[in-house]
């Protein structure tokens, strides 16, 4: 289930691996390899975060890692070619001297990101892979043979299967080019062992907040709003309302982007509990929840001063329009405060002296957690 090749008077495949002693000069953490031989096109694709060493000879402390994107083309035509992949989109203009005299390597595209000094490794993390691609019929499980213990794996590099897991929802290869060149694959020979160290879903709230108004015949209309970033289906999200309903949310084009809106009547600063479950991706890790409190949303429609008279002028608004809270102004940098804007209003107005220069930013935060950052236009 492993992607290691033998290097005569390195690495002896049919041994034990031993650090030092016998070890591989390079071993991989994931692969994902793909091939379209058709039409004059002869494509390889190789997706993979690599373990290597800096001298390319297993040595202690010489140990780095890279994220690798690499596409080798042999063509006929010279052109503009389109290559789609899981993890982007290629163009390469490919020129008569590329094609040579029988076409080999026209386009040879290698990406290497992340290589550091020996021993750091988080350079990696800054390449294209990731998430990691994964069998549709996975995970598989085998039994290590000198343990014994079951372990699981994304794929079977011994098989060419269809995928999920790409960030752009492109799970397969694709090379579009001259004279109507259009091919595409589907099938990836992949690898990678599941961790059994259990680390939870990540989830990252970007926003939780709510708005009331009443329409025309004087009903209410009122929503609490959740976004979160968060691993995409088969990875799941909701979050529970502040009247205790449970909100299933929608993911956006395997993005990790996610939205839920309840209609129930919001209570202002109470703590939504939002949960992210990637369990059926990568078990078993458990999902995670965070707590996160409902906001009004305060919207800056105007900031500006004037060098004239020494004024500062803000307005601003609140999504509460029902019971609309207290805003306060204040230096966005500092947090130096400016005054509470006036109103009883959802739009509410600070107009003041402030010297002896203007703030660049200013801030407007609401009683009911809301806030917004604007940069104040200068006038005359």
């Amino acid at each position: 289930m492993c992607s290691l090749l033998p290097e005569p008077g390195v690495f002896d495949d049919t041994l034990d691996i031993v650090f030092p002693g016998n070890f591989p000069s390079e071993a991989f953490w994931f692969t994902a390899d793909a091939f379209i031989q058709q039409g004059g096109v002869n494509l390889s694709y190789g997706a993979a975060l690599e373990a290597a060493f800096n001298v390319e000879q297993p040595v202690d402390g010489d140990q780095i890692s890279f994220a690798r994107i690499r596409i080798r083309v042999d063509l006929t035509t010279p052109g503009s070619y389109t290559i789609t992949h899981p993890y982007g989109v290629e163009v390469v203009a490919v020129t008569t001297a590329d094609i040579g005299t029988n076409g080999v390597g026209a386009i040879n595209l290698t990406r290497d990101i992340g290589i550091g000094a020996p021993g750091v490794y988080t350079g990696a993390l800054g390449g294209d892979i990731g998430p990691f691609l994964r069998s549709l019929n996975g995970p598989y499980t085998e039994t290590n043979p000198t343990t014994g213990a079951s372990e699981r794996f994304v794929g079977d590099p011994n098989l060419t299967e269809a995928v999920t897991g790409s960030p752009f929802d492109t799970n397969y290869v694709r090379i579009q080019g001259p004279n109507g060149i259009d091919l595409r694959t589907e099938l990836f020979a992949v690898s990678g062992k599941l961790s059994t160290v259990q680390l939870s879903t990540p989830l990252i709230v970007e926003r939780s907040t709510y708005s009331r108004s009443t329409d025309e015949n004087g009903a209410p209309v009122q929503s609490q709003d959740v976004f979160v970033q968060a691993p995409p289906p088969p990875g799941s999200a909701h979050f529970v309302d502040s009247a205790a309903g449970t909100i299933e949310m929608t993911e956006a084009n395997r993005t990790g982007n996610w939205y839920g809106q309840s209609d129930a009547g919001p209570t202002p600063l109470a703590n939504l509990a939002i949960t992210a479950d990637n369990s059926l991706a990568t078990p078993p890790n458990p999902p995670t929840t965070l707590n996160s409190p409902l906001v009004d949303q305060v919207t800056i429609g105007q900031a500006q001063y004037s060098l004239a008279s020494g004024q500062l002028l803000v307005v601003a608004s609140t999504s509460d329009q029902t019971a609309p809270p207290g805003l306060s102004a204040s230096v966005a940098t500092s947090g130096a405060a400016l005054g509470p804007l006036s109103g009883t209003e959802a739009l509410k107005t600070l107009n003041t002296v402030v010297g002896p220069i203007p703030p660049a930013r200013v801030t407007v935060t609401s009683a009911n957690g809301g806030s917004d950052t604007e940069e104040v236009l200068i006038l005359p």
